[in-house]
């Protein structure tokens, strides 16, 4: 897990780096869920292929840019056990207006299974390059000037004041509106950027609070995906004391028919993830 890990702080730096290219172009082609991409989401996906692949203990690798896993050829004597799904960059129609971005990472052992996953990061291009890897627990490091520092530990409390609630409103269910409203009522605060990454880093640094992407009328399962976006959230998330579901079920036990699999998906401190629950299991 080491190399992993030293491979994705490395990726990071490299990707920082395309970045702040000026380059914000599109490009004609479109991703396996139909996105048009930008030239950097290429970039940044052929980056981190090349990196990963090249490791021994590496056998595949998964990237939401892509139709299908890519996998090693191997033989009887290959010690090759894990697979990595990832999104590149997460959240990359917001490169234009220059607001945070990131890439996720999940690392599953064998198969890609919510059940096999056994380690997570993201990492936050933002004001400052940090990253943060989960296993036993989520640590959090921050590059400073030419080396990666360790800033701590995250963990949740039992209650926040963030509401981050994504989705189109005009596609909620009337239960879910009257459960974030609800929320605003009591006084949290409204962050949501529209990017994965960041809304759920500022949850977990500021020690609470909840982020939603309910099923909508027009996305009845959900848009963000199991195995590159939600798993490795839901890992970092219940590593970090808090709490991962659909609004019925863990979503660490969900299963996943086919590699761009999308689900409803609520992430939060223990108080805000029993109203999840009381929402949605009437």
């Amino acid at each position: 897990m080491e190399s992993i890990f030293a491979t994705l702080k490395s990726c990071a730096l490299e990707i920082d780096t395309l970045l702040k290219n000026p380059s914000t172009d599109y490009l004609s082609s479109q991703n396996s869920s139909g996105d048009t991409q930008l030239k950097v989401d290429v970039e940044a996906d052929k980056l981190i292929e090349k990196a990963l692949l090249a490791l021994v203990c590496v056998k595949g690798v998964c990237s939401e840019e892509k139709n299908q896993a890519v996998l090693k050829e191997q033989d009887s004597k290959d010690s090759a056990n894990y697979i990595i799904a990832y999104d590149p960059l997460d959240g990359s129609s917001l490169i234009d207006s220059n607001l945070s971005v990131g890439s996720i990472f999940g690392i599953y052992e064998d198969s890609l299974s919510s059940q096999n996953l056994v380690a997570a990061a993201y990492v936050l291009y933002g004001p400052r390059l940090e990253i943060v890897l989960a296993q036993k627990e989520v640590e959090h490091f921050r590059y400073c000037g030419n080396a990666w520092e360790k800033i701590g530990n995250l963990h949740l409390g039992k209650k926040g004041k963030i509401n981050a609630p994504g989705g189109t409103q005009a596609n909620w269910e009337s239960k879910h509106k009257q459960m974030v409203d609800s929320l605003f009522s009591q006084g949290y605060r409204l962050r949501y950027s529209g990017g994965m990454v960041p809304d759920l880093h500022q949850i977990l640094i500021k020690g609470g609070g909840l982020f939603s992407y309910p099923a909508t009328s027009d996305a009845k399962e959900g848009k963000l995906r199991k195995l590159f976006e939600v798993f490795p959230f839901a890992f970092i998330y219940e590593r970090a004391g808090g709490i991962a579901s659909n609004g019925k079920v863990r979503l660490l036990e969900l299963e996943c028919a086919h590699i761009h699999d999308t689900t409803p998906c609520f992430f939060g401190s223990s108080e805000e993830m029993a109203l999840v629950t009381k929402t949605y299991q009437n």
